[in-house]
């Protein structure tokens, strides 16, 4: 398990939620941050957790003027492949056609055509790769 991995899965539902948050906005001060979080907890809170999850490796902040402006260490795009290889490996004994069968199965009826059609394409360039 690569270090990336592991440090996702060291976070708790608040510096999870406050990373989504963060990789929303691309980037935001303490008070823009708690604005958009959930139940909001009080500022200082927010302040506590965010210099946390910078020592965790999450976070980096540049200083404007008086504020801290606080932006991901790791691209989005990194940090999903990197949850989304965890999901896999957790929950669909790493297979992604099991993630892939659980997702329109049950729940088949909410992907739409427009969504098939892309997943359909998806599908053809990684088999024009694969050979």
């Amino acid at each position: 398990m690569s270090e990336r991995h592991a440090i996702m899965r060291g976070l708790t539902r608040r510096e999870r939620q406050i990373m989504d948050v963060v990789y929303r906005l691309g980037r935001g001060t303490a008070a823009e941050i708690r604005e958009a979080l959930p139940r909001a907890p009080g500022y200082s809170t927010v302040r506590t957790q965010l210099r946390i999850l910078e020592r965790k490796g999450h976070l980096k902040h540049e200083e404007v003027g008086l504020r801290y402006v606080y932006a991901p260490t790791v691209p989005r795009r990194s940090a999903r492949r990197s949850a989304l290889r965890h999901l896999v490996d957790t929950f669909f004994d790493g297979s992604n056609a099991k993630a892939v069968a659980a997702l329109l199965g049950g729940e088949g009826a909410r992907v739409t055509d427009a969504e098939l059609d892309r997943i359909a394409e998806i599908l053809r360039k990684t088999r024009g790769g694969a050979r």
